[in-house]
């Protein structure tokens, strides 16, 4: 393990003030509410002795059996979908176009099916290792800007699908950032047509301004 990677997992040094997320935070009921509290929070990966971390700038809340854009939508079950029936605090990372891996914080008890997809984050850590994962030759907002560019920079693709984040691969951190409440918009989901009148609903949120939001701007 990397002297930065282990000064994160030790809460000591430069990061004393990153504390991981704790079940409790996962297992909250109102998945739309913690999909704004995830504003702020640092998405951290250590892979092959490699850390990378960024701050969550625009997330979307995905409310299961009822929620007409979510995967687990009327109850459905299906191999890529089971993990999202259980507990929260665990990795649903699923593949679009074949091509891009998209990265979900599974939340709720076990059976109940919500899910945050981190849309957007700021760079903090490890920035050369994600423009050599992206093939970019220069850190600009297109980094991780997005959902499939967030996976990509931070090396998460599918085959995390149904880790824990309360373990040492993938986690979310708590640096005490706050944005106020005048910083923060809520907008309906990026490219949920087919979700009739959920598509409407305001699930969105993102730090207004930031150059790593994604999409439609509020």
């Amino acid at each position: 393990m990397t002297q930065q990677a282990d000064d994160i997992l030790q809460g000591s040094g430069n990061f004393a003030e990153w504390q991981k997320l704790t079940t409790s935070f996962y297992r909250q009921k109102d998945v739309v509410k913690l999909a704004k509290q995830l504003l702020g929070k640092i998405l951290v990966t250590h892979f092959d002795g490699i850390t990378t971390a960024a701050r969550i700038v625009e997330t979307e809340a995905y409310n299961g059996v009822v929620d007409k854009a979510s995967h687990a939508y009327n109850n459905r079950r299906t191999a890529r979908t089971e993990v999202m029936f259980g507990e929260g605090g665990t990795a649903y990372v699923y593949l679009i176009y074949g091509i891009h891996h998209l990265f979900n914080v599974v939340t709720n008890a076990a059976g109940t099916p919500h899910a945050v997809l981190i849309r957007g984050a700021e760079p903090l850590i490890g920035i050369e290792q994600m423009l050599l994962r992206t093939h970019k030759h220069k850190a600009d907002n297109t980094l991780t800007k997005g959902p499939g560019n967030v996976s990509k920079a931070l090396g998460i693709t599918t085959q995390y699908t149904g880790f824990s984040l309360l373990e040492n691969k993938i986690w979310i951190a708590d640096d005490k950032k706050r944005y106020p409440a005048s910083a923060i918009a809520a907008t309906p989901r990026i490219g949920v047509d087919y979700a009739a009148e959920d598509a409407l609903l305001p699930y969105r949120f993102i730090v207004k301004g930031n150059p790593f939001v994604s999409g439609r701007k509020a």
